[in-house]
């Protein structure tokens, strides 16, 4: 599997550059920055920079929004802004599990950009362990697992959670877990907005849906962003909900490759949190997890599941503090508190000759660590892996970044302790 992490750095005369892997960089004059990729998990981490200064994605999109920045000619758009407060023009594709790609390149459009200390056109479908007893939760809170979606039938106002999909109320988008209103030209999307608290599932849209633990959604059109951005869900079309990858299934949930687990044994409530990929790529995607709660995390099969421009992806999960509930930890936060997108660890699960599973800082969007542990523990592993008092340890040594091993053959489980 593939950890990528893409870097974008403001160069002092004037280009802003998204490139693979944090910490792996290189200035050159005006114009360019190089990158190297990190082979490790099927997840993107994207990083900003301006003249050697780790900036947020919050600065990089206000500067995109006020034209003091822009992508350069011919570049694919890593996007900081699908996942503000509000609807956005700007294409949408930021941290999320997407496999290595040509760095998009930025130029500064005025000298301020410095930092602080839809159409309803139709998309084409695609084609394509624990030392004590846990308790073990189930499925049954999702009706209709194994139905049939009726295409064509719903309307894009009813949510369907009588085909399995789970209805995320709390982030008051009718129950979707994110909904991109695009705009089509040819065979790729070429504009998409970010819908916001309020908006719904109207003509133009893809509308996202969770599913229940060990499941996600299975439908993802085949015609994507022409720069790299991702979409997903249903569409809704002349008022109706329609299937966008049939040929994979008719299932609206479906399971991924089964064998990882996380089990909780802090004697209080946490909050894990999935991105929302192929969509709009925030962690939307919700798991809570009681104390001495094992439940399935979802693996996706790298073979059948979304690729992106032909590369296999996986899924990345966010971990908040211990307490933090999933109404307030699985959707984007502002930084006040290191929940959500600022939640201090991520964990990759992918499939790719091979299961891998990777716990990892949430770099740069934040250096806070978590307060409390976690380990990979499993039948049988490639080497060891765990989060201890704010550092990655595996059997190489210790660091500040991350850790990562291969489940050879059993199962295996993230504990946090």
């Amino acid at each position: 599997m593939k950890f990528n992490s893409a870097i974008l750095t403001l160069a002092t005369a004037g280009s802003l550059v998204a490139g693979q892997h944090h910490n792996a960089h290189r200035h050159h004059h005006k114009r360019t920055v190089d990158t190297q990729v990190i082979e490790a998990n099927g997840v993107t981490v994207i990083q900003y920079e301006y003249q050697g200064q780790v900036v947020t994605s919050e600065w990089v999109c206000e500067k995109l929004r006020a034209g003091e920045v822009k992508y350069k000619d011919g570049q694919p758009n890593y996007d900081a802004c699908q996942s503000t407060a509000s609807s956005s023009t700007v294409s949408s594709s930021t941290a999320a599990a997407a496999p290595t790609e040509a760095p998009a390149e930025f130029v500064e459009t005025s000298s301020s950009a410095t930092p602080a200390s839809s159409s309803s056109s139709s998309i084409t479908s695609s084609s394509a362990a624990s030392s004590s007893t846990p308790t073990k939760s189930s499925s049954s809170g999702a009706k209709g697992l194994d139905s049939d979606f009726p295409d064509g039938e719903i309307d894009c106002d009813t949510f369907p959670s009588d085909y399995g999909a789970v209805a995320l109320n709390y982030l008051k988008l009718g129950g979707w877990s994110g909904i991109q209103y695009v705009t089509i030209a040819g065979s790729f999307v070429t504009d998409i907005v970010t819908a916001v608290s309020g908006d719904g599932c109207k003509d133009g849209a893809m509308c996202s849906y969770a599913c229940p633990a060990g499941y996600q959604k299975s439908q993802w059109p085949s015609t994507q962003g022409s720069t790299g951005q991702s979409v997903g869900g249903l569409q809704c079309k002349n008022g109706k909900l329609y299937l966008t990858n049939p040929t994979l299934s008719k299932k609206l949930c479906i399971e991924g490759t089964g064998g990882v687990h996380a089990q909780n044994k802090l004697g209080v409530e946490i909050a894990i949190c999935r991105t929302d990929y192929p969509g709009t790529e925030a962690e939307t995607i919700p798991l809570a997890l009681g104390d001495n709660e094992l439940q399935p995390l979802t693996c996706p099969n790298g073979n059948k599941y979304f690729k992106w421009q032909g590369k296999v992806t996986s899924a990345q999960y966010y971990v908040n503090p211990k307490g933090t509930s999933t109404e307030e930890g699985c959707q984007w936060g502002d930084g006040s508190k290191p929940i959500g997108n600022w939640a201090p660890i991520n964990l990759g699960v992918g499939e790719n000759n091979g299961k891998w599973l990777s716990i990892f800082q949430n770099s740069p969007t934040t250096t806070v660590k978590l307060d409390f542990n976690i380990k990979i523990q499993g039948d049988n592993l490639s080497g060891s892996c765990k989060y201890e008092n704010g550092q990655f340890i595996s059997e190489t040594g210790s660091n500040d970044s991350g850790c990562t091993v291969e489940v050879l053959s059993g199962d295996a489980t993230f504990v946090f302790y």
